[in-house]
């Protein structure tokens, strides 16, 4: 078997280390026996359609704007998801794989629209500090972690899964039924995430749900350092 994986516009959306995010998809499928391509894709540069999973960081208003200009433009991100590419998009990548949210100057603009959510600026205070979720679907550890550090909220279309419930910070600053505050977005294959840490260097089963999203079923692999890392952080901050 044989796994691309595309990291999307380092230089742009790698500004909180989202980047580590492809080091631990590529580890894990490794150790695997799976057969590994990192492909990076820096500005202007075309985004390749045939790779398995999609990697978008956090970064700036204005970063982020370039970013989805570029990738609009292109269109090779859309035709790769519209095949049954996968997508794990953090912060500013979450947002700009959404239908709408501000660009740097505060209009709103049409995001890519591979999932359907909105983004919304508030004069609400900025989303800064420790995040951390209970999984909406089930993998080994239903408890996640990360850091979020985001002024955008994010609102989920009608019936859209978010990627898991808030028990600790903000995510994505709307209450949803019974009052529990949804964060991120997970459809289909594609994951978005509010997340930083690197979000699959904490919390190991997110990363092999991403894989198996582009593989399917994985044979078992215990990484003793990452998961003593992730429990360290789950026990810190929800015990």
């Amino acid at each position: 078997m044989s796994l691309t994986i595309v990291r999307l516009y380092h230089d742009l959306l790698g500004t909180y280390g989202d980047q580590g995010n492809a080091e631990v998809l590529v580890h894990r499928a490794q150790a695997r026996g799976i057969d590994v391509e990192l492909v990076e894709v820096t500005p202007h540069e075309p985004v390749p359609t045939s790779g398995d999973i999609y990697l978008l960081g956090g970064g700036e208003d204005g970063p982020q704007t370039v970013a989805l200009e570029m990738l609009r433009t292109d269109g090779g991100l859309t035709a790769a998801v519209n095949s049954g590419a996968s997508v794990f998009a953090v912060c500013a990548g979450f947002q700009l794989i959404g239908t709408r949210l501000p660009n740097s100057q505060g209009r709103t603009i049409d995001g890519l629209g591979l999932v359907d959510v909105e983004t919304i600026y508030t004069d609400e205070p900025r989303c800064v500090g420790e995040l951390v979720i209970r999984y909406s679907q089930t993998i080994t550890q239903p408890i996640m972690t990360g850091f979020e550090n985001h002024q955008g909220r994010s609102v989920l279309g009608a019936g859209v899964t978010p990627l898991g419930h808030v028990l600790s910070g903000i995510g994505n600053g709307r209450d949803g039924v019974d009052c529990v505050r949804p964060e991120g977005v997970h459809v289909a294959k594609v994951f978005g995430t509010y997340m930083h840490g690197p979000a699959l260097v904490r919390n190991p089963a997110l990363a092999d749900a991403v894989l198996e999203g582009a593989c399917g079923p994985l044979a078992e692999y215990v990484d003793e350092f990452a998961e003593a890392l992730a429990a360290e952080r789950r026990t810190t901050l929800w015990p």
